[in-house]
């Protein structure tokens, strides 16, 4: 009875596993079924699951009607520096905050938990006051610290986890040895945090890839923008959306993260493991 009962429980958590998958999958498929599909296809009253006659022109269109390939790369600088940026800012913050108690410590924690809470809408106004008084408006370099500060949190809150998984035996025995502060971070401390920093880098780089909202307001010219913004001008006046290219070109923008998380997932789950376990 206990036996049929395991296998039954373990069926439907399988179905049910299945079932997430189709659901995460499916906007994929669709997007590039639609992406695949010709003018005439697009236009059909009677939609087809996938495409009867598989076409690149929606592609070439999209390349033609918007400047994808140099938006791409404004989204690639963009998304790596801030993640970069708040990497290398907030590890030492984590240390110094986990190593080093005291009530600048606890303020700044509790200002990781409020700043979560904050809108954008609710900085979006004085932030582009600050950015406009030091002329970082329409500026990769401007929207650049916008993301660093905006990951912060989110990447010194996750780090902690892991610096707190890093005994303080092993420090204390790279001291005896001879070893300063710094070579004893470099050496000792790091490398055991590389999961941590693994997973803090994906996260920081795909929020920035996908962000939307600070690129619309701070980047004006076409040639400056990101890959989000730009996924809107196919969109018209009147809502009317060009389909095909809009789908070929949101495709193309699915894609770095895609390919980020399959090169790294295994380094990405089992840092996201280590944090939720030892942290």
């Amino acid at each position: 009875m206990n036996r049929t009962r395991g296998a039954l429980a373990r069926t439907g958590q399988y179905l049910a596993l299945v079932c997430y998958l189709v659901f995460l999958a499916f906007p994929l498929f669709w997007l590039l079924s639609t992406a695949l599909k010709s003018p005439q296809e697009l236009g059909s009253v009677d939609p087809s699951w996938l495409p009867r006659h598989p076409s690149l022109d929606s592609f070439s269109a999209a390349f033609e009607q918007q400047p994808l390939a140099r938006s791409a790369l404004n989204s690639l600088i963009v998304a790596g520096c801030a993640a970069a940026v708040s990497v290398a800012v907030a590890v030492p913050a984590a240390y110094a905050m986990v190593r080093y108690r005291s009530p600048v410590s606890k303020a700044a924690t509790g200002w990781i938990l409020v700043s979560q809470m904050f809108p954008f809408v609710l900085v979006i106004i004085p932030l582009f006051m600050v950015l406009k008084g030091f002329h970082l408006i329409n500026s990769l370099t401007g929207l650049v610290l916008v993301y660093v500060v905006w990951n912060l949190p989110f990447a010194l809150w996750m780090l902690q986890g892991y610096v707190r998984a890093v005994p303080a035996s092993l420090e204390e025995a790279a001291a005896i040895d001879g070893c300063g502060r710094f070579r004893t971070l470099v050496s000792v401390v790091f490398p055991l945090l590389t999961p941590g920093l693994v997973a803090t880098v994906m996260f920081s780089f795909v929020t920035a890839w996908n962000e939307f909202f600070f690129a619309l307001v701070l980047l004006k010219s076409p040639e400056k923008q990101t890959m989000s913004v730009i996924l809107t001008h196919f969109i018209g006046a009147e809502g009317a959306a060009d389909l095909g290219p809009l789908a070929a070109a949101a495709v193309m923008a699915t894609l770095p993260s895609l390919l980020f998380f399959a090169l790294l997932q295994r380094r990405l789950v089992s840092g996201i493991m280590s944090g939720a376990v030892k942290g």
